[in-house]
């Protein structure tokens, strides 16, 4: 037995001593391997968010870009809106039964309805509020009329048009609005 035993112990030492030496060897090698898949992680992570980022700039840039095509020619429209003005007034302000006047007033009408189509092919659009509720976002009210045949609160003179832009409030329309009369306390 104990020449049986023997040759188990030199297994079991060679075994114990080998165990060390390998341990010993993967140890510092084992920590070199979890420290460089960290650092794969996080520049996996640091990675994706500067990709994410980049994505992020590109879509912002592109809807800048969106932006200046549709808004890039408001200024310019805002000032031809005084010339669609002008051209309202002059024919409200010309006698139509007159007959001398009649051919300046068909040219002023085909000239306004020319401006304003061609304002329409770059998406400025006309608002006109006439009899619909105030809208605080569209319209601006300059006075509050009382109106017993009309809705409270309801848009009854239009002064001057408004004009939005690719959906967008452009210039909003000067209007009166209506208000209910004021109740009389009979008990008094």
């Amino acid at each position: 037995m104990s020449n049986t035993e023997q040759p188990v112990n030199d297994n079991a030492e060679e075994t114990l001593q080998q165990a060390p030496e390998s341990g010993a060897a993967d140890s510092p090698e084992q920590a070199r391997i979890n420290e460089l898949e960290t650092l794969v992680v996080s520049l996996k992570d640091e990675m994706l968010r500067v990709a994410a980022d980049a994505q992020n700039v590109r879509r912002r840039a592109e809807q800048d870009v969106e932006k200046a095509h549709k808004f890039g020619t408001e200024k310019f429209a805002r000032e031809l809106l005084s010339v669609v003005d002008n051209l309202e007034r002059a024919m409200a302000a010309a006698d139509p039964a007159n007959e001398t006047l009649k051919p300046m007033l068909e040219g002023l009408d085909m000239t306004y309805k020319a401006f304003v189509d061609s304002l329409k092919k770059f998406s400025v659009e006309q608002t006109d509020p006439l009899g619909f509720p105030f809208d605080p976002d569209l319209h601006q009210a300059i006075s509050m009329v009382e109106a017993p045949d009309a809705e409270p609160n309801s848009v009854i003179n239009v002064i001057q048009k408004g004009y939005t832009l690719h959906g967008r409030l452009l210039r909003p329309a000067l209007v009166v609005v209506s208000k209910s009369a004021p109740k009389i306390n009979e008990q008094a």
